[in-house]
């Protein structure tokens, strides 16, 4: 078995966490994430059996599902990165930001429900995909529910190569491009790798590349759903109709009482 290199360390995320944080919304922009938060708010409140108003989500990311769930419910946004919590609080500055691991932490309060997005991904062992499972069941009221939402499962794995990008607007003159290329270095461990080659581009200055590495955690169907029935939820997998990730399987877990 292969070990990930990617440490649980904030100054050991990838480059787009850390210095390139800033450029985030030109890589992937808020607007386009209308669609998918608008499933997850229908997807839990159908295992609530009403809206939630209370949302716990881990990993937070650039604040992207936040700007669009923010009308409907009030929001607590965690991130292992502090750079990528100053991007959501620009974004989102209504909402609470709080800086932390979503293995390990722990609030003393619970919510609704607890929404975990791509930044499961990151997650390359079941011993932490287990963790992560274990701080939504312990935040999450009972009778409330949780939506985990990987890029993949292994059963669905296949590489592939992905481009974009954005340009600034207003006085904004940045630019940025990138190429991703999916690929799995060891099929028969937990995790695989996105390479990402980010041109960025600053007024009319020649752009510079920049390259960035992302190991991510790749398990089975049965994993997801053992790790969700061993922490105590009631779990299903539901495939995503709408935004990009039309077909991606999600898990809507639901912890009882």
């Amino acid at each position: 078995m292969s070990a990930s290199p990617l440490a649980n360390d904030p100054d050991e995320l990838p480059a787009l966490y850390r210095e390139l944080a800033p450029w985030f919304h030109l890589l992937t922009a808020p607007a386009e994430y209308a669609d998918e938060a608008a499933e997850a708010l229908r997807l839990l409140t159908r295992a609530i059996g009403e809206p939630p108003q209370t949302i716990l989500e881990l990993g937070c990311g650039g604040g992207n599902n936040a700007s669009h769930m923010k009308a409907h419910a009030r929001l607590t946004l965690t991130d292992l990165s502090p750079q990528m919590l100053e991007v959501s609080r620009s974004l989102n500055p209504e909402c609470e930001h709080l800086q932390g691991d979503m293995t390990t932490l722990r609030l003393d309060r619970t919510f609704d429900a607890v929404f975990v997005h791509d930044a499961v991904d990151y997650l390359t062992s079941e011993e932490r995909l287990r963790a992560a499972i274990k701080t939504a069941w312990v935040h999450c009221r009972p009778g409330g529910a949780a939506l985990f939402a990987p890029d993949l499962v292994r059963e669905r794995f296949v590489p592939r190569t992905e481009h974009g990008g954005h340009d600034g607007t207003g006085d904004d003159r940045r630019a940025l491009r990138y190429l991703m290329w999916t690929w799995d270095p060891d099929p028969d461990d937990t995790w695989y790798v996105d390479e990402f080659a980010y041109l960025l581009r600053e007024g009319d200055a020649r752009p510079r590349v920049v390259s960035d590495r992302h190991v991510l955690g790749l398990f089975s169907r049965s994993t997801w759903l053992g790790c969700f029935a061993d922490a105590g939820f009631e779990a299903e997998v539901v495939e995503a109709t709408h935004g990009e990730d039309v077909g991606t399987e999600l898990f809507l877990a639901r912890r009882p009482g």
